[in-house]
């Protein structure tokens, strides 16, 4: 098929095997810039947003999108917000029953502090992030309105996915052993997605100044990749009662989570 530009590139726009839905923060652009290095991975750059904000476009819309694919090669989108959208369970399920499902999940207490300072980045005037975490700190009444607070509640999104997709369907992939052990966790998405283990260890060094690992592009090649600025920043100071309180909140939660998907992420 030819290209609008007129040159002819070979391969067929598809829609994705396999989407990163999730969550924000948790280290979704660290997978998908790794995951996109294997050749068998072709991945769209940019969140197309199609089934939180776009849905009403039209699946050929979304189709038009997605990179050109050869019929040996998996492709892959993310979309962070989506994990936490009750609508798109049912809307990928409706796309293809049997879509791959990436989820990267954090210590729910260290995502909030992270989202929070992302958003003071961009709002430098918004409340504290004691002030939004409560409705009245000294009942330790959280406010889960708030939605840096919400997305942690990983075991409440996860009923409505597990609604449509068996848990087979889908991978979790720990935020942490992603900046400890990137190669294996990377392994282990990589076996996920029935593709081989080309992404290894000599893909990756870790960088002091950034405090997590950076990808080499290839086995060869001495030019590293390191997610951009707004990767890494230096989370604001909290109050460590407040941190407590909310590993309080967070903990039946936790718990849930792991016994549902049979795996133990060690938050506590």
């Amino acid at each position: 098929a030819g290209s609008p530009s007129g040159s002819a590139r070979p391969g067929t726009k598809r829609l994705p095997q396999a989407i990163v839905v999730g969550v924000k923060k948790g280290g979704t652009r660290a997978v998908l810039e790794v995951i996109r290095v294997h050749p068998d991975v072709r991945a769209l750059g940019t969140e197309p947003h199609f089934f939180d904000r776009n849905y009403d476009r039209g699946l050929e819309w979304y189709r038009s999108l997605m990179p050109r694919t050869l019929d040996s090669q998996i492709t892959v989108e993310k979309t962070p917000s989506y994990f936490v959208t009750k609508e798109a369970p049912r809307r990928i399920f409706n796309m293809s029953r049997d879509t791959k499902l990436i989820v990267v999940v954090r210590n729910p207490v260290t995502r909030a502090i992270s989202d929070y300072t992302q958003t003071l980045s961009k709002k430098p005037d918004i409340p504290t992030f004691e002030g939004l975490s409560f409705r009245n700190r000294s009942l330790g009444l959280v406010d889960t309105s708030w939605n840096a607070i919400r997305i942690g509640m990983y075991a409440v999104h996860l009923q409505s996915w597990l609604q449509y997709f068996p848990l087979s369907q889908i991978h979790f992939v720990s935020g942490e052993k992603l900046i400890t052990d990137p190669a294996g966790e990377m392994g282990k998405v990589q076996d996920f997605l029935g593709i081989k283990r080309v992404i290894t260890d000599k893909h990756f060094y870790f960088n002091k100044t950034k405090g997590f690992p950076c990808l080499k592009k290839s086995e060869s090649s001495g030019l590293p990749r390191c997610l951009g600025k707004s990767k890494g920043r230096t989370h604001v100071q909290i109050d460590p009662e407040v941190i407590e309180q909310l590993r309080d909140f967070y903990r039946p939660y936790n718990i849930k989570f792991y016994e549902t998907v049979g795996q133990d992420f060690r938050w506590e």
